[in-house]
Formats: C-alpha cells, sequence, structure tokens
C-alpha cells in the first residue's frame, strides 16, 4: 500500500476521488487502505504525517484520514497545518480508547469526524463517503465563484466555458498576484491586450497604473525615450525632462505588445530592467528603483527566434517565467454563441440598436467558419450585425472550412449533436436564459431540456443579458 513519490503524486493529481491514509501501524494502513479501495477510492497510505503535508493543497479533491497518536507529528497537529492550507479540508480522526475526549474537542476545532478503533469497515467506507461529498461541493462552490467572479468583475472579461478557456482562467487567477513577469503567445486577434488588462485588474496592483506600448507600432529612433524616458538636453530634441513608460508604471503594469518587434540592442536593456529592476532615463547616470510587472506578448513564437538569432535567448528564457497560451477561436467554437451575444449587447449598448437574435443558417455560419482572425473578426461581424440587422452579410460563407471539427470532417451523430447544442445555445440566448420559453419555443418537457443541457454543460445564467 506504501508508494513512492511518485506514484503518490500522480495519484493525489489524477484521481477526484483520494483518501490520504497516515498511520505509523502498517497494518492499520494495510486493512484500512484496502477497504477504502473496494469501495471505489484511490488511496494513498503514508506513515508519517511530515509526508502528507506535502501533498496537501487548497485545490487537492481529496480527504485526510490519520491517526492521532504517532510519533514526531501527531494527528492532531496535522490536522492543524492542513487546516492553514485549506481551512475546509475535511479531516477524519482514527482515536485509540482512551483519545475520545481528545477526538470530540479536536472537531470543535475543525475535524470532520473521528472513529475509534477498532472500527467496522462499513462505519470507515460510510464516514468517508460523506466527507467525500462535503469536499466534491466546497471545491465545485469555489470553482463557481470564481467562475460568477470573472464573468461579472466590471472591466475586462475571460468570456466562455469551453475547457481550454476554463484552465487559462485558472492559471491566470493562480499567478495574478504574484510578482512574476508573464509571457503571452496567441495569434492576433485573439485578444492580448485584454487578457494583459484582466490580469492587471484581477492583481494587488490593479490602483497602479497599466501602461501599453507596442513594440511594433513605435520607430526604432523613438522607442528608447518612449520606455526609459530623458533628461533635458539628452539629444537635439529633448527640450524637457521627460517621464517613460517604465517609470509611469512604478507600482503597477508594463504590457509590452509584440516584443518580437523589439530593436536587438534595445532588448539587452529591457533585460537588465527584468533583473535588477531599475533604470536609467536617457542623459542621466541616476538609478530610479522600479517595483513594476511586465507582461510581454508575441504573435510568434520566440524561442525558434531565439534559435535563428532573431530574438535575444537569455530575454526569452527571462521572460518565459509563466506563460499564458491564450487559444485561437476555431480551438473554442462552442464559446461562439455566447461571445457572439456578449459583442451584440455591447455593440447595442453603443449604437443604441436592439440586438435581434440569429437564426440557425447564420449561428451555424459561426459555427463552422475557421476564424483567421479569431475574437477581433467574431465582434467586428456582431457589431455589423447589430448595425445592419437581417441585410447584414456573413462574407465568410462560401470560404472553404479548414478546421478538423468542422461538420465535413465529423461524422454523422457527432453533426447532429452539433447541430441540436446550437438550436439550445440560440434559443436560450434568444430567450435569456428563460428556462419556460425555451422548452415553450422548442416544445421539449422541461426534464428533457435539463438534461441537454446538462449534456453539452449549458448553464441558463450564461444567456442572461
Amino acid at each position: 500500500m506504501d508508494a513512492n513519490q511518485n506514484t503518490i503524486h500522480q495519484g493525489m493529481a489524477d484521481h477526484s476521488k483520494t483518501v490520504l491514509l497516515v498511520d505509523d501501524e502498517k497494518h492499520i494502513r494495510l486493512s484500512a487502505g484496502q477497504t477504502l479501495e473496494l469501495a471505489g477510492y484511490a488511496v494513498v497510505a503514508l506513515e508519517s504525517a511530515e509526508k502528507a503535508l506535502d501533498l496537501i493543497t487548497d485545490e487537492w479533491c481529496g480527504v485526510l484520514v490519520t491517526d492521532i497518536n504517532m510519533p514526531g507529528i501527531d494527528g492532531l497537529e496535522l490536522m492543524q497545518r492542513a487546516h492553514v492550507i485549506d481551512p475546509d479540508l475535511p479531516v477524519i480522526l482514527i482515536t485509540g480508547h482512551g483519545d475520545i475526549s481528545m477526538a470530540v474537542s479536536a472537531m470543535r476545532n475543525g475535524a470532520y469526524d473521528f472513529i475509534e478503533k477498532p472500527f467496522s469497515t462499513e462505519l470507515l467506507v460510510d464516514i468517508v463517503r460523506r466527507a467525500m461529498e462535503k469536499r466534491a461541493l466546497t471545491i465545485e462552490n469555489r470553482r463557481l465563484r470564481q467562475e460568477l467572479e470573472a464573468q461579472s468583475a466590471p472591466g475586462p472579461r475571460i468570456i466562455g466555458n469551453t475547457p481550454s478557456v476554463k484552465q487559462l482562467r485558472r492559471l491566470v487567477h493562480a499567478v495574478a498576484d504574484t510578482p512574476a513577469d508573464i509571457l503571452v503567445l496567441a495569434e492576433t486577434g485573439t485578444g492580448k491586450d485584454l487578457m494583459a488588462r484582466y490580469i492587471h485588474e484581477h492583481s494587488n496592483r490593479r490602483d497602479k497604473n497599466f501602461v501599453a506600448i507596442n513594440c511594433g507600432a513605435v520607430p526604432e529612433s523613438l522607442i528608447e525615450s518612449e520606455l526609459f524616458g530623458h533628461e533635458k538636453g539628452a539629444f537635439t530634441d529633448a527640450k524637457s525632462k521627460r517621464v517613460g513608460k517604465f517609470e509611469h508604471a512604478n507600482g503597477g503594469t508594463v504590457f509590452l505588445d509584440e516584443i518580437e518587434s523589439m530593436p536587438f540592442a534595445l532588448q539587452v536593456k529591457l533585460l537588465r530592467v527584468l533583473e535588477e529592476r531599475t533604470i536609467e532615463r536617457l542623459g542621466s547616470n541616476e538609478l530610479i528603483q522600479l517595483d513594476i510587472r511586465v507582461i510581454a506578448a508575441s504573435k510568434v513564437d520566440l524561442k525558434e527566434q531565439a534559435e535563428r538569432g532573431e530574438f535575444r535567448e537569455d530575454l526569452y528564457y527571462r521572460l518565459n517565467v509563466v506563460r499564458v497560451d491564450i487559444p485561437p477561436l476555431r480551438e473554442r467554437l462552442d464559446d461562439i454563441p455566447m461571445l457572439f451575444q456578449h459583442f451584440s449587447i455591447l455593440a447595442s449598448t453603443q449604437y443604441g440598436r436592439e440586438v435581434l437574435p440569429l437564426n440557425m443558417e447564420r449561428m451555424h455560419s459561426l459555427m463552422t467558419h475557421d476564424w483567421p482572425g479569431n475574437i477581433r473578426e467574431l465582434r467586428n461581424l456582431a457589431e455589423r450585425y447589430v448595425l445592419l440587422g437581417e441585410s447584414c452579410t456573413f462574407d465568410f460563407d462560401n470560404r472553404p472550412i479548414t478546421d478538423s471539427t468542422a461538420s465535413g470532417k465529423m461524422t454523422l451523430p457527432e453533426q447532429v449533436e452539433r447541430f441540436e447544442k446550437i438550436l439550445l445555445q440560440t434559443e436560450l440566448s434568444l430567450h435569456g436564459g428563460s428556462i419556460k420559453d425555451t422548452l415553450n419555443s422548442l416544445g421539449l418537457p422541461r426534464k428533457t431540456l435539463y438534461d441537454k443541457m446538462r449534456k453539452y454543460g449549458l448553464d441558463k445564467n450564461d444567456y442572461k443579458s
């Protein structure tokens, strides 16, 4: 039952029903572990609390079962330390005959339950089952709360519910409050600027400046002055002192878009800024201390550029502390109805026009297009549709479909499911998420509608205006 560290970490990461069993008595680990495995749980059995603490995180989906009396860190101290990591982690204590009062006291201090030796297999499985249900509910509530905050917060939003977008939100939330610099890699039109602003707005730097500069849009002769500033008289046209972008962003965030276009000579100075967090204005020898986070974005593979000698390799590795890859729209087609609705509502507010619901033919066109322009192309189309209504032409209708998930390369059952999902999304969007109006429109019983929404991962709240 005792596993090596590699097996332990794999079990902890891959299984959503994991029991961490800690007991210094081998026969308890073997018997209790076998009982729980037969009940369908993955079991990680350890003989010491020290090893257990290395595995517990606030995102772990399992429960902790631990003996009270153990050498070194005992079960009560293990529970206290585990609750520092995650106060909601269910901890089940295994007690000896003389430890009942101690266990009762521990329950008042946050233990989920206790079980007295010798215990029946039925009792152990029942307590673990209830603890696991509580844990699953806690994790799900956290996830929903994070998604709700992400979807309803003012400012930039990461919209979508496909797995890749959910993973993107989780990554961004995990690193937003850290000081780590971030490298955003994505195709043109996917929203690199929005992503950078989203990270800034969800970080502890949100009250300071967000300063963006497009390295490809500023002439090479001016970009150094733009970034670092200059003193009066530093060069011919320097009539007065200028504060550069880095200095202006002190305490906040600098966003360097199209970093691949930065002149090679300037990359050396950027590397120094990243490593030392200081700058010198042009024409000055005074070092200015900075507290900034740098988010750099590129539409090309910087590693390949570095290998070709077109980008400094040391700068690439310094920027690549945390890498955020934004998926292209063709890889998240199921988010299109929600995105189109969102952009249509924005356009409706901006232009004072009513949003007309899309018919099925047009929605099908959206879902089977390959979207070379990504989110920007979709947003432009939504604005055009709000302005022109039914007279708006979807000018890509006759383009060849290149995406591997498009209907021409799907089996018949897959095409039927895709059509059914599009239809549900369209009707939910048309009726603002109203279940009653949607089921009446589609002629479906309530249970059937709910079953199909569950099947396709649709939430009525995503379609409320």
